[in-house]
């Protein structure tokens, strides 16, 4: 069956009043921590295949978003990157859609359009969207949480999520234009963004993953104990270690604990690290040799 530029797979699930959790790739997803949390959600509820586009290259270059090839039982096959769509039905709660956005390239009007059939076809009354960002953070403190929520919802997120409309003005992602036209359609909107110490720049960060996973357990009353917890403590345990030989490194940690400590609101989304807390070329290579012994050692498995 096609919604849009959507197959979705049959047969087609009754769903009850879904929520919609997605992330957006590439824009959003620092420290591939949204891309984690999806993954984390999809396993816990056993989630079931729902739909992708069916021809990805009408909105997404090739050139940009690689396919991958690899071998199966000696052929070699080809995965195309695309959108996917999965579901999960609870009892007694709002079922679920997980959404894996890719940020298109172009025909993004049609793109957004297909998404708001999508939601339209199945009711969706509140659409959840969970990413991460680079700033300029501490290892060393809580990683903050930033968005916008309202009602019941707004409640359950405010001892974890600092709520404000931002102010940032500048490059942003086509996908933006779906918040005007969830609203024309009366489906709820939450953001919930993490704030990533930028002076690593892990490829995966558990630390962000276990704190979307925290907004979200607040949400659905999920109770699992997720690994990303004790992964994400490793991970930042591991970069003290290596700081210990770097006192510049170690002041540069102790600048940004101050500022955490005394400001009572982030930093905009947009701001630069470097704009802030200007580096050494020394430290800054010293940091980013960190970050990527961390990238390179095997990778915390559930």
């Amino acid at each position: 069956m096609k919604i849009g530029a959507f197959e979705i797979f049959e047969p087609i699930p009754n769903l009850v009043k879904p929520h919609a959790i997605s992330i957006l790739h590439p824009w959003v997803d620092a420290g591939s921590a949204g891309t984690l949390t999806l993954a984390r959600m999809e396993e816990i509820f056993e989630s079931r295949e729902l739909g992708e586009l069916n021809r990805p290259g009408d909105f997404f270059d090739f050139t940009r978003y690689r396919p991958n090839t690899y071998l199966r039982d000696g052929e070699r096959l080809v995965s195309i990157p695309n959108t996917s769509i999965s579901y999960a039905q609870r009892d007694g709660f709002p079922d679920l859609i997980f959404i894996n956005i890719l940020e298109p390239h172009h025909m993004a009007e049609d793109y957004i359009d297909s998404l708001l059939k999508l939601f339209e076809f199945f009711d969706v009354q509140l659409h959840c969207r969970v990413g991460a960002m680079w700033n300029a953070v501490p290892h060393t403190r809580p990683l903050l949480l930033t968005g916008q929520a309202s009602g019941s919802s707004g409640e359950k997120l405010a001892n974890l999520v600092t709520q404000r409309q931002s102010t940032y003005e500048g490059p942003t992602t086509i996908m933006g234009l779906m918040n005007e036209e969830q609203a024309s359609r009366d489906i709820e909107s939450i953001s919930i963004m993490t704030h990533l110490p930028q002076y690593l720049q892990l490829e995966e960060d558990y630390n962000g993953a276990a704190r979307l996973l925290e907004a979200l357990n607040a949400l659905y009353d999920i109770n699992e104990d997720f690994p990303e917890y004790s992964l994400g403590v490793k991970q930042y345990q591991e970069v003290d270690v290596q700081m210990e030989s770097n006192s510049a490194a170690k002041n540069l940690v102790d600048q940004l604990e101050q500022e955490y400590d005394n400001r009572s609101d982030v930093p905009q989304s947009g701001a630069s690290f470097e704009d802030s807390l200007p580096l050494a070329p020394d430290v800054q290579q010293f940091l980013m040799d960190v970050g990527q012994r961390l990238d390179q050692n095997d990778g915390p498995s559930s």
